[in-house]
């Protein structure tokens, strides 16, 4: 079985005569859609919204195909310069369009009788809510050159800073045991069973980041500061208003999740002092111990054994499911291992164009890179429920991205802790523990430290030893006693790349958001077995053309109570008390 992913399927390479036909073709559309919108200004939006429509999906079509390929290869040669060159003449071709996406949304508000013209023209009724959508967001809209400028200028700015964070963080030297390896190499090392590994490799991961720490507070203030801007120049009242409106979601649901997540808050440092205590340590738990395995040493996995683990315990859950499993492992979907460029961490890509999805691990074999496995799995599926969508009608809000994620996270739990005993129970059940509170407790401390760079970098520039202080303040209202103060990481800001995007803030919340959500609903699946399947499939496919409540209520939860929530936790509270006991 091969452990990088296929990309030859979109191109050969940078020099396939393939991809630069793409490229002119994609420079001649744009050129085409921008005086077709330009065409259109004047006339009747009724009159012209569909054949522009139809040229924006042309354009679509072959952006995503060409972003799919270059993002992808980037993300595994973050050193090649042409790769970046590619990239920048990408953005430069499509930012020439997107003052006239801007233009045809305004022109698509214009329609009187939405509803009754979207349900006599196919284009228009399939994307009847997204219209429904742009008439909400048109007042925070700019002039068209105005949103051009904004768009063109980006690219040296927020997502220049953006690109200098996974550059540096994927290529620093972590000088760890007298050799010199990576980020993702020595975080990894946080798995180790041997103690004195944890702890040496953490020291070295801290060293590591004080050699670009500089740099990267230079790119947060920016891109922070940028964000701020835009937000105020579109009217929005903060940087999460702006967030919440483009993720389809109410603050009441916000507020609800978060107010129960701080409630429970104890509860999992509880789970944290007693795994402190277990491992040594008197004061709550040293950072360097939070990914400690407890219990019997989990067993090693190979990539094929990975395949069998997975394929044969999602196929309790649907044929569907597992099938598509088999073929992300069989058609090099995967790229499983790290090495010299590689960006650290793992994510899922679609491709629409192939109708399949790419996913990038750092495998190195546990049942926690499992676990990863199964959760970026979880984003395939989900653009597999999407894929027979209109190109236009692919995306879905932050909050229920990470629902599908979660699911089968959940799922493969539940599978592997139904099956063991004793130590091995042990060693599941705090894998499990571990994971909730990465995705509620430190989930909520990024949420925390995000709120305050905002606040904070209006007036002040936020130098390394800021940022530092922030996010030690930010974990320990987070995680409270249930961490040694001596042995937090004030470089979290350093390492996670969600912080350094232009166009997406607040990449936290949804983890806790998808958590909790994809816990009420494996809840159901467990009550109504196969019979949940299509309706599960049903609400993955309506993300895209609806709120996070409106999702929500599909399956008869109200997201804005915060007894919901609430009833998740209560979830992860049983299994932390079953730890102690155990």
């Amino acid at each position: 079985m091969k452990t990088e992913w296929n990309l030859e399927v979109l191109y050969k390479g940078l020099d396939d005569p393939a991809y630069e036909a793409d490229m002119k073709k994609f420079e001649a559309v744009v050129e085409d859609y921008v005086a077709s919108v330009e065409a259109a200004k004047g006339k009747k939006a009724e009159d012209v919204l569909e054949s522009l429509i139809l040229k924006h999906e042309e354009l679509a079509e072959l952006a995503y195909k060409l972003q799919s390929y270059l993002a992808l290869r980037q993300a595994v040669e973050t050193e090649n310069g042409d790769l970046m060159a590619q990239l920048n003449r990408l953005m430069r071709t499509y930012n020439k369009g997107y003052g006239a996406e801007i233009a045809e949304q305004k022109i698509s508000v214009q329609i009187e009788d939405l509803d009754g013209f979207a349900k006599n023209n196919e284009v228009i009724g399939a994307y009847h809510f997204t219209i429904k959508e742009a008439k909400e967001t048109a007042k925070y809209l700019l002039n068209d050159d105005l949103e051009a400028m904004i768009s063109a200028m980006d690219m040296t700015g927020g997502s220049a800073w953006g690109q200098l964070q996974s550059y540096l963080t994927s290529t620093v030297k972590v000088d760890y045991e007298g050799e010199q390896i990576t980020l993702t190499q020595v975080r990894n090392l946080a798995n180790s069973p041997d103690v004195n590994v944890r702890k040496a490799a953490y020291e070295a991961e801290i060293a590591a980041y004080e050699k670009i720490e500089d740099a990267l507070a230079f790119a947060i203030n920016n891109i922070k500061n940028q964000v701020t801007m835009l937000c105020e120049k579109r009217g929005y009242e903060s940087p999460l208003a702006m967030t919440l409106r483009n993720a389809r979601m109410k603050r009441e649901t916000l507020d609800a999740m978060m107010e129960a997540i701080r409630e429970y808050l104890p509860t999992f440092r509880k789970y944290l002092r007693k795994k402190g205590e277990m491992l040594g340590h008197s004061n709550g738990l040293p950072w360097y111990e939070l990914f400690a395995p407890m219990g019997k040493v989990e067993k090693t996995y190979t990539v094929e054994e990975a395949k069998e683990y997975l394929v044969n315990c999602f196929s309790s859950f649907s044929k569907e499911m597992s099938d598509m499993m088999t073929e992300a492992f069989d058609n090099e979907w995967i790229d499983f291992y790290p090495r010299k460029g590689k960006e650290g961490g793992a994510f899922c890509a679609g491709v629409p164009s192939l109708k399949q999805s790419r996913i990038l691990t750092n495998f190195d074999g546990s049942f926690s890179a499992i676990g990863t496995l199964a959760h970026e799995l979880g984003h395939a599926y989900h653009n597999l429920q999407i894929q027979n969508e209109r190109i236009l009608n692919q995306d879905y809000p932050m909050p229920v991205a990470e629902t599908a994620s979660t699911f089968n996270e959940t799922h493969l739990g539940h599978h592997a802790v139904a099956q063991a005993e004793g130590e091995a129970l042990l060693n599941l059940l705090e894998n499990d523990l571990k994971e909730q509170t990465q995705c509620i407790v430190d989930i909520y401390s990024r949420y925390l430290f995000e709120t305050a760079v905002f606040e904070q970098s209006q007036s002040k520039f936020l130098m390394a030893g800021d940022l530092k202080e922030l996010m030690l303040n930010a974990q320990k209202e987070a995680y409270g006693d249930g961490l040694d103060e001596k042995y937090m990481h004030p470089y979290m800001w350093a390492c996670k790349g969600h912080y350094y995007s232009s166009g997406l803030s607040f990449y936290n919340f949804p983890y806790a958001f998808g958590n909790l959500f994809a816990l009420g609903l494996y809840s159901k699946f467990l009550e109504e077995g196969e019979r949940f399947v299509p309706k599960y499939n049903a609400l993955l496919n309506a993300t895209v053309k609806c709120s996070v409540e409106d999702a929500g209520a599909m399956v008869g939860i109200d997201l804005t109570k915060k007894d919901f929530w609430e009833s998740s936790l209560a979830l992860i509270a049983k299994n932390i008390e079953k730890f102690c006991e155990l």
